[in-house]
């Protein structure tokens, strides 16, 4: 999933509240502080191993003005802001917003030239588009290391540019009333896909040969959720050793196609003609169960508030997996490298300032349902009352970032998938059609997988 909104419930329940960090002393806000309420800026340093020092002086003191380009949630980012600037008063953030839509188109333009934003958010769908108007963040790899996990998939000949303070994953969302109303308990709950092929039976309700709710949907996000992910469990990568060249039509991707095809045509959990939307058939009372990512905790928070829902792991196939499935990132901000010095200086500071920031880096990570990155954090209490973040505690280091994939895997794979619901194409060639689209897509592409970067790659 590429678009990633902020939960307006989330960030306007915390507009009175700056991220300072620790300690306190009073002090106003930033000239341009969209805010309020008063500030307390710390005194003390904060932070793990990456530490933060309010004491140190930026840009010597002198008053100076930077752009932060982002997109979908003002009011976060400007806590952020006013956080920040709360330190230092001599420093004016300005905040601007961009649609999603013109965001990509816009940003590469105004860093290729002089008064390109000096800090800019970053989505790793876009690494491409981005990396070479990037300056590497001026932090020793060592300590980012220590305190995130994942940084190692992030650096380019010696050098980060950017990390990921939260990771996002699938966890199958299930309708408690319809659970209750079938006679199922907490200790129903699946471990594997064969009881959650027998628990999606008993949810599923016909009329005649006509489906009224099925037990699992995952129509329109089948690619996203299964084809690019279970094939982890059953010991394969979605790239071959030289990380380059695609995996797709494997023994694995059969086997997890062909569990589609069977739960839907043998098992009749499900149809492809019931509910076009996963998401939401879910969210309208038609489906009992669906795999998401994180984000669609808060999508059914706003949305569909009226679903009492409950979230559990993904199942296996059996027993403990090479990987649960794979996870993206959501990245921090990036530094313009074609800005002023003065103003490299400043965003550099302003990232440092975001890493160590413990309440920056838990609200973040609360709005976008994304597991923290930061160690210090899997534990936190708030984090682990987000159901859809709890779930993954236990096995997070099991989960793989295969890299900024180029969007033909996820496109090419829906074609597949749709080709062999809809029109009768077998596995087999659906799968081989979809390899060979992919790689001719991505034959100049400078993208190379960073699988064997897992912790536990075989």
């Amino acid at each position: 999933m590429k678009k990633r909104v902020f939960a307006a419930v989330v960030a306007a329940a915390m507009v009175v509240t700056a991220f300072t960090g620790c300690g306190s002393t009073g002090s106003s806000a930033g000239s341009d502080s969209k805010s309020e309420a008063k500030v307390e800026a710390p005194t003390e340093p904060f932070g793990d191993t990456l530490k933060y020092d309010p004491s140190v002086e930026i840009n010597d003191g002198k008053d100076i003005t930077v752009e932060l380009w982002e997109w979908g949630s003002d009011e976060l980012f400007q806590q952020i802001i006013d956080g920040y600037t709360a330190i230092h008063p001599n420093v004016t953030i300005n905040l601007v917003d961009n649609p999603w839509e013109d965001y990509w188109t816009k940003l590469p333009l105004a860093l290729d030239g002089n008064n390109g934003p000096a800090i800019f958010n970053v989505h790793n769908s876009y690494h491409e588009n981005l990396i070479n108007y990037m300056a590497p963040l001026d932090i020793p790899t060592e300590d980012l290391e220590a305190d995130f996990n994942g940084v190692s998939a992030h650096v380019l000949d010696g050098k980060v540019y950017y990390i990921d303070y939260g990771m996002m994953t699938g966890s199958v969302y299930y309708n408690k009333d319809m659970w209750e109303k079938a006679g199922l308990t907490d200790d129903d709950i699946p471990k594997t896909w064969d009881e959650m092929i027998e628990v999606a039976k008993k949810l599923t309700i016909k009329d005649g040969d006509k489906i009224v709710q099925a037990g699992l949907n995952f129509n329109d996000d089948f690619h996203q959720n299964y084809l690019l992910g279970l094939n982890y469990q059953l010991g394969e990568n979605l790239f071959k050793e030289d990380g380059v060249t695609p995996n797709v039509n494997s023994d694995a991707m059969k086997k997890v196609m062909q569990m589609l095809v069977d739960m839907y045509d043998v098992d009749g959990i499900g149809s492809k003609d019931f509910g076009e939307k996963a998401a939401d058939s879910f969210g309208q009372g038609q489906s009992a169960m669906v795999i998401q990512w994180g984000h669609y905790y808060n999508t059914l928070k706003t949305t569909w508030s009226n679903i009492d829902f409950g979230v559990f792991e993904i199942p296996t196939f059996d027993g403990e997996p090479y990987a649960y499935n794979r996870y993206n990132g959501e990245s921090t901000f990036g530094v313009n490298k074609n800005a002023p010095a003065d103003q490299q200086a400043v965003a550099q500071d302003f990232v440092k300032y975001f890493l160590a920031n413990d309440d920056a880096q838990i609200a973040f990570n609360l709005a976008m349902s994304t597991f923290p990155a930061k160690k210090s954090l899997a534990d936190n209490e708030k984090i682990l009352e987000n159901p859809s973040l709890k779930v993954l505690s236990e096995h997070i280091d099991h989960y793989i970032w295969p890299g900024p994939m180029p969007a033909t895997m996820e496109t090419s794979l829906k074609k597949a998938g749709e080709d062999v619901f809809f029109n009768g194409v077998d596995i087999d060639t659906a799968l081989d059609e979809a390899e060979a689209n992919i790689t001719k897509d991505m034959k100049n592409s400078t993208f190379k997988s960073v699988e064997n970067l897992y912790e536990y790659a075989k």
